[in-house]
């Protein structure tokens, strides 16, 4: 079993960053890909980022690439989501999660991820 707990969303203005973290239980967080996906309101969840079990490997989507920037902490089992240039239409709550399988492929779909944290709402204003 793995619980995830985020942190780090607020309100801030278009522009400016913000830094998301997500805290992890379990032992074997350091073998997990972790994903980064967001939900706005009417709108369906969707894949922000992703890094592989050894950080060596990340993945964004088109609309965050070269703004915002996952990395892993595998001794604090946190992952980190770094977002700069922040856009009104970035406005959503973040979620991150666990694909447990050990030493997997990282994927952008969210049915391969296992467990979820509660989410975190990130507000940006125009």
């Amino acid at each position: 079993q793995v619980q995830l707990v985020e942190s780090g969303g607020g309100l801030v203005q278009a522009g400016g960053s913000l830094r998301l973290s997500c805290a992890a239980s379990g032992r074997t967080f350091s073998t997990y890909a972790m994903g980064w996906f967001r939900q706005a309101p009417g709108k369906e969840r969707e894949f922000v980022s992703a890094i592989s079990w050894s950080g060596r490997n990340t993945y964004y989507a088109d609309s965050v690439k070269g703004r915002f920037t996952i990395s892993r902490d595998n001794a604090k089992n946190t992952v980190y989501l770094q977002m700069n240039s922040l856009k009104p239409e970035d406005t959503a709550v973040y979620y991150c999660a666990v694909d447990a399988l050990m030493f997997g492929v990282v994927t952008k779909s969210s049915h391969n991820y296992d467990y979820w944290g509660q989410g975190t709402q990130v507000t940006v204003s125009s």
